[in-house]
């Protein structure tokens, strides 16, 4: 049985899941404290989606051990999907019922008690912002609504932990805003533990904890702040008449490994306002604009894993966590 106060709301040891010759996740370690708001960066293919199905009971691991609320993720199940909240990355509503009888359906599939749905429904619909539009047919919310929805819909039983599959892919810039907004509020008003997927670098940013997850397995854990420090670099981007020259005199005459990207050719090195000048001295190619930047998590990626999380994920695109349940 779980203790009133677990000391990790989810705590995993070396869980793997294959399917076939796919190694979908490689023996991940992984503690994430209650309250906390922790993300899980990584491309699509990482094992996102794989990690979350495991958590939450749907996928069953081929290796290792894992627990939700103190709960054992194989031999507890039922005990685990009564403590946590899950939004998938596919939309799953009922297209034909009203916002508000897709929150009543659900809450009655949960066993919420009936003298306390209709005080449920409105609360969660009051917390998504979508009380006035509980008389439309889902069908006809926008994608962020429908989003918002979910996430609504996942908080009826009022769960310890909520799940977040990729909660705003494909929405536009002030639809993820809004989603945000939402999921920051509830973490820190309710204290609900929120564990999302997102392979957007400025939303991993919203996390108070992030681990990078790549090729299945788990490269690094820490606070955005922490994880950029760790690089110690900042980022240089030269806008040149002639990129390919430039990035050919940066490598032969200042010993670095310049990517060139378009018009543009950037680099890495420590104290990158101090190494600008060298720059101008040394290299004959015509330079139209330069800028600095600090660390930011895409370069946490490109040092950890040696690519952009835009790159292709070795060993193919991961099986979404909905798609087995055994």
């Amino acid at each position: 049985m779980a203790a009133d106060g677990p000391d990790m709301m989810v705590r995993a040891s070396g869980l793997a899941k294959s399917f076939g010759e796919v190694e979908a996740v490689r023996g991940v370690d992984l503690e994430v404290a209650p309250g906390e708001l922790f993300g899980l960066l990584g491309p699509n293919g990482a094992g996102k989606s794989t990690l979350i199905g495991m958590l939450s009971t749907l996928i069953t691991p081929t290796a290792g051990t894992g627990a939700v609320a103190g709960f054992d993720i194989v031999r507890e199940r039922p005990d685990v999907r009564r403590s946590i909240g899950l939004v998938f990355q596919e939309q799953t509503l009922d297209r034909y019922l009203t916002g508000w009888y897709n929150l009543k359906f659900h809450a009655e599939i949960y066993g919420v008690p009936s003298h306390e749905v209709e005080e449920r429904v409105t609360r969660a619909l009051e917390d998504v912002g979508l009380w006035e539009e509980r008389e439309r047919l889902a069908g006809t919310y926008s994608g962020g609504m429908r989003r918002r929805l979910e996430i609504a819909r996942g908080l009826l039983h009022r769960p310890r932990l909520l799940f977040l599959d990729e909660p705003t892919a494909g929405l536009d810039p002030r639809s993820r805003e809004a989603i945000w907004d939402r999921v920051r509020e509830l973490n820190e008003r309710e204290g609900i533990t929120v564990l999302m997927t997102t392979h957007y670098l400025e939303e991993a940013e919203n996390c108070g904890r992030i681990a990078i997850i790549d090729g299945g397995q788990i490269v690094t854990v820490g606070t955005p702040a922490e994880l950029k420090a760790q690089i110690g670099q900042d980022r240089v981007e030269i806008v040149a008449r002639d990129p390919h020259t430039l990035g050919e005199e940066l490598r032969t005459r200042l010993g670095l490994t310049p990517v060139v990207q378009g018009d543009t050719v950037w680099f890495t090195v420590a104290g990158g306002r101090r190494f600008v000048p060298r720059v101008f001295s040394e290299v004959d190619a015509e330079i139209t604009s330069v800028q600095v930047k600090s660390p930011s998590l895409d370069d946490v990626f490109l040092a950890r894993t040696g690519r952009g999380i835009d790159g292709p994920a070795p060993g193919g695109a991961e099986p979404q966590a909905g798609g087995s349940r055994r």
